[in-house]
């Protein structure tokens, strides 16, 4: 039985054999493509043509429901394999979800009707949801269900944001999208705390673990998916010194993280650097939201693009650079230009917290072309690994 369904599994396609392949593969696309696209539009080459919402509404939608929902799903769809023993999504059904999210992506792109678009956008998250939740259910693993449960408010609050679309209402849209963007930095808060002390233990070679404090944990994800909360019900959208304080609470939990994560021996490896980078923009955009909402003259969009540039794409390139070597069966040694492409990442994020206040259309564009630069990278040095056989014969 094992041997026919080993032949079974090596007879699919290999970019269909787990949900990492095409799904990393897709996002990165888009995440190539997409400020491109914006860059264009703010300087008016774009003509007549307005995607759902026009652009700025596609911009800070697509980049969260868009980008960062492709990534996590196929983080998330790959990883329950290892975590529940189950088999992972592969085929025509991978094949189906793909398509799902490409067919979002084009619907909101070319402002197709409402009843169509809400069909194609909602459905993917739900069905990410869906899938995890009835593989966790199988071996009762209790542990993975909260992620079911950001997994299934990201469906509510990109609903929010496609009801704000059908009603003409901006701040609706906008309630969604911040919504949105602070489950992903959830989601980040429980990922990256299982995983980044975890890969750096053994990047380095260390034999004692960074013991969990179990606390904590549930803290910053409880406060980061109230933040969301309050953001898609609108209390957050003003200065507020008791959202202050909650963004104070998850800043400090999340410096104590990475003090209680550090080790020296991370500079020297590109993978784990990354990561401890990205997971610092994170309780820095949070110290930037406590502060505005202290009072502080601060724009508040810096701080967001703290956390969606330098946080969240930054660990998304952190993991996927990662995840992609160890699932092709590769030895943990990023490809030529990766390093590069880390740096360049990090400088987009600079470029657009600290430059644009003061050049705004070259700050714009140098953040533009540094975070096109770093995931054209990855996808020239990865896409041959994606669409190809595990070099090691085994299946996935």
């Amino acid at each position: 039985m094992q041997v026919l369904d080993r032949r079974k599994a090596l007879a699919i396609v290999p970019l269909l054999r787990l949900a990492f392949r095409p799904l990393f593969l897709a996002g990165c696309a888009l995440a190539v493509l997409a400020i491109p696209l914006w860059l264009a539009a703010l300087n008016g080459a774009l003509g007549t043509w307005q995607p759902a919402g026009g652009w700025l509404a596609w911009h800070r939608h697509e980049l969260v429901f868009g980008f960062g929902l492709a990534i996590i799903a196929g983080f998330l769809l790959t990883a329950v394999q290892t975590w529940t023993g189950q088999p992972g999504l592969s085929g025509k059904p991978l094949a189906g979800l793909a398509l799902l999210w490409l067919a979002g992506r084009v619907a909101w792109l070319a402002n197709a009707p409402w009843p169509l678009l809400a069909l194609l956008e909602l459905g993917f998250p739900l069905l990410v949801a869906v899938l995890m939740g009835s593989t966790l259910w199988q071996v009762r693993q209790k542990r993975n269900y909260p992620i079911v449960m950001v997994l299934l408010l990201l469906t509510a609050v990109d609903g929010l944001a496609v009801y704000g679309l059908v009603q003409g209402h901006d701040g609706w849209q906008r309630q969604g999208v911040l919504g949105g963007i602070w489950l992903v930095a959830a989601m980040m808060g429980l990922i990256g705390g299982r995983v980044i002390p975890f890969f750096t233990q053994r990047g380095l070679g260390r034999t004692e673990a960074v013991v969990p404090w179990p606390w904590l944990d549930w803290l910053l994800l409880t406060g980061s998916a109230l933040v969301a909360v309050l953001y898609a019900a609108g209390p957050a959208l003003t200065a507020n010194a008791g959202v202050g304080l909650l963004f104070a609470a998850l800043a400090l939990g999340h410096v104590v993280r990475l003090w209680r994560w550090h080790d020296r021996g991370i500079w020297q490896v590109p993978l784990l650097w990354s990561l401890h980078l990205a997971y610092g923009w994170l309780a820095l955009a949070c110290l930037g939201m406590a502060l505005w909402h202290f009072g502080v003259p601060l724009n508040p969009s810096l701080a967001v693009h703290c956390l969606t540039i330098g946080a969240m794409a930054g660990l998304i390139l952190a993991m996927i650079a990662r995840v992609s070597l160890g699932h092709t069966g590769r030895a943990l040694q990023p490809p030529a230009g990766m390093t590069l492409a880390f740096a360049l990442l990090n400088l987009a994020a600079l470029s657009r917290v600290l430059l644009v206040p003061w050049m705004p259309m070259a700050g714009l564009w140098l953040a533009g072309a540094c975070w096109v630069l770093a995931f054209a990278v990855y996808t020239w040095r990865y896409a041959p690994m994606l669409l190809r056989a595990r070099v090691d014969g085994h299946p996935g």
